[in-house]
């Protein structure tokens, strides 16, 4: 591993290491849809809501900035709006934010994890405080952790990448970024100069990104060919 192309690897979290959110998001908009009896099903909610949720990210980077959890009550608060309902997005998204502290790990993170020899830095669309909690409940060990609320932008805004960069103290073109959104985290990397591999994951949630990634997998287990400037399955 020592004359690989890359001298550090940039890795998303939620999605990527450990499940995303979704069946979380599919919970609480269940609970949504039978609490209210709207005539939609719960998948046609989480997508209307999520839409309203990435716009709300994409307006709320820098000066403009909020936390994930504040992004997530304005954009349900939104669609509550929309639909005439009058309830309060609090609990719901406190439901999410629990998730977030303690989110499943996928079995092939747990490998690519102890394995991997690069230098490694986590850089997550997330909250500071849930993040950290998830990183010590699972004992990951990352040279640099930078989370959308450190940098105060959130993927695929450059700027969180470059404070990764800054922290872990490469160039652009010598570090690769894995995450499994094409719009937050291959749009986000190739913005900034960085090779970006998609995973893709069959479980993931709704993506509303069209980026074309340098390298595509199904796993984690398949990048040490990736990280060896190998493209899989060429």
């Amino acid at each position: 591993m020592r004359d690989q192309w890359y001298e550090a690897v940039f890795i998303d979290f939620y999605g990527t290491i450990c499940s995303g959110d979704r069946d979380a998001v599919d919970r609480v908009c269940r609970r949504i849809v039978d609490s209210v009896g709207l005539e939609m099903t719960a998948n046609e909610f989480a997508i209307t809501w999520g839409e309203r949720f990435f716009a709300t990210v994409e307006q709320s980077n820098h000066a403009a900035f909020q936390t994930l959890f504040e992004c997530e009550i304005e954009s349900l608060r939104a669609t509550f709006d929309a639909l005439g309902l009058a309830f309060d997005p609090g609990p719901f998204v406190a439901e999410l934010e629990d998730y977030w502290r303690n989110p499943p790990v996928y079995h092939d993170a747990l490998a690519f994890l102890r394995d991997l020899e690069l230098p490694l830095c986590c850089v997550s669309n997330a909250d500071t405080k849930p993040l950290l909690a998830a990183i010590q409940k699972h004992g990951f060990r990352f040279h640099a952790v930078i989370s959308s609320q450190d940098a105060r932008c959130y993927k695929p805004d450059s700027g969180i990448f470059e404070r990764a960069l800054l922290a872990m103290k490469v160039r652009p073109e010598r570090a690769v970024h894995i995450g499994d959104s094409l719009h937050s985290d291959i749009a986000g990397a190739k913005a900034a100069g960085i090779a970006g591999v998609w995973v893709r994951r069959e479980n993931r949630i709704h993506d509303i990104g069209t980026a074309k990634p340098d390298f595509t997998v199904s796993g984690l287990s398949e990048l040490r060919t990736v990280l060896n400037g190998a493209i899989p399955g060429a």
